[in-house]
């Protein structure tokens, strides 16, 4: 069961939001409601699931009502129709009290603003959640600093605010979160107001955090690279509703839409996507079996002029070439480590394309993809070229 679960989100801003749904229903755009009725569609039937211990980005321009939405997982704001699941129990119908038990035990948000108190110190900030759930003073005051520690703010207990930089209050902001260890985060911008270099360390810290919190994240943002570079799965919202969901290669490699495909193609490739993407079947030998006059004939079946060696665990032993093999044979040579070599380029299945094309530049061979030294694919050149130029029709088995 997926810990967050929205089914036909709604939220109309304006009068008779109700009737405005029907409107809806008739195929009108937000725009046609607006000039219709006045009325605001600030979320239009969302559907989607956040599975435990994912990062899921919903992300667009402004006002495509990716901050309602996340009010609304929350209720924060409450929907028009539709329903949000938590762990399997409904927040639209839940009474005031279930509500605040489930943000007090279940939820945290984390603001684009850093609302932390001046006149506190870090300590006091981020036991501030605990303390209004009248946590013991001992109690509080030692979760509060594990989660600083966790953010690097260990030193930091009684500073103010004031003292820091905006990258370090931000921080006090995720501890603060972090102290009442939510099972959901909510991230609202929280690193948009931070200067550039500040807001991709914060991403890193984010995604190293996350590494050991295991935490399911709910993350808004208007920028598509930070979306790709944190998300595991991403929503893209325009005018209300959600337009495609996917991992960071789905949305780059297959555009649900013209708006999607406009949307992502100034993206750099090379940052995103990874080996696994664009790897082929590879073709190989095993060296357990199989001796040079095998080697050859499956290079002449294949058109190849080298193939790849394995054993019989899949485990990556090198490669041998056409001209080695065909000597071999004259000299009736049966042993293919007799003409094995060694020196193959190797890389994981989440190499980022940029450090491929760097390895495969100069390979006279295609690059090996192995996960726990087994082969899992090929690359070669013509496939990165192709990725990197956005061509999503490209056959990578002719690249």
């Amino acid at each position: 069961m997926p810990v967050i679960e929205a089914k036909g989100l709604s939220k109309i801003f304006g009068r008779n939001p109700k009737q405005t749904t029907k409107l809806l229903d008739e195929g009108l755009s937000k725009e046609e409601i607006l000039k219709k009725t006045g009325n605001t569609v600030g979320v239009n039937r969302a559907t989607f699931e956040v599975e435990e211990g994912e990062i899921f980005v919903i992300m667009g321009l402004s006002g495509s009502g990716k901050s309602t939405l996340v009010r609304l997982i929350n209720r924060l704001i409450e929907p028009t129709e539709g329903s949000i699941m938590i762990d399997g129990e409904d927040l639209a119908s839940m009474d005031k009290e279930s509500l605040r038990k489930v943000r007090r035990e279940k939820l945290s948000m984390v603001f684009q603003r850093f609302a932390l108190f001046p006149h506190r110190t870090v300590l006091e900030n981020a036991e501030f959640g605990l303390e209004i759930q009248n946590v013991a003073k001992e109690e509080r005051e030692k979760k509060a600093k594990e989660s600083l520690e966790m953010v690097g703010l260990g030193e930091y207990f009684h500073q103010k605010p004031g003292q820091l930089s905006g990258g370090m209050q931000q921080r006090v902001g995720l501890a603060r979160a972090l102290a009442n260890d939510p099972e959901v985060l909510l991230m609202d911008e929280a690193f948009s107001a931070l200067d550039p270099l500040i807001r991709k360390d914060m991403q890193d810290e984010l995604i190293d955090l996350q590494s050991s919190m295991k935490k399911t994240i709910v993350f808004i943002t208007h920028d598509l690279d930070e979306a790709l570079r944190i998300g595991d799965r991403i929503a893209l919202m325009k005018d209300g509703s959600i337009v495609q969901v996917g991992t960071p290669e789905d949305i780059l490699v297959n555009p649900a839409n013209d708006y999607v495909e406009k949307f992502v193609e100034d993206v750099d490739r090379s940052k995103v996507l990874v080996a696994q993407n664009i790897m082929k079947r590879p073709e190989y030998v095993n060296i357990d079996k199989h001796g040079p006059r095998v080697a050859l004939e499956r290079m002449r079946e294949e058109g190849l002029s080298s193939i790849l060696v394995i054993d019989s665990k899949r485990n990556l032993k090198g490669y041998v070439i056409a001209e080695d093999a065909s000597e071999a044979r004259k000299k009736e040579v049966r042993d293919l480590n007799n003409i094995l070599r060694t020196d193959i380029e190797r890389v994981s299945k989440d190499t980022p394309l940029n450090d491929i094309f760097n390895v495969i530049h100069d390979s006279p061979v295609p690059v090996a993809v192995v996960e726990n030294e087994k082969l899992a694919g090929i690359i070669v050149r013509g496939a990165v070229l192709a990725a990197l130029a956005g061509d999503g029709e490209v056959n990578l088995e002719d690249a």
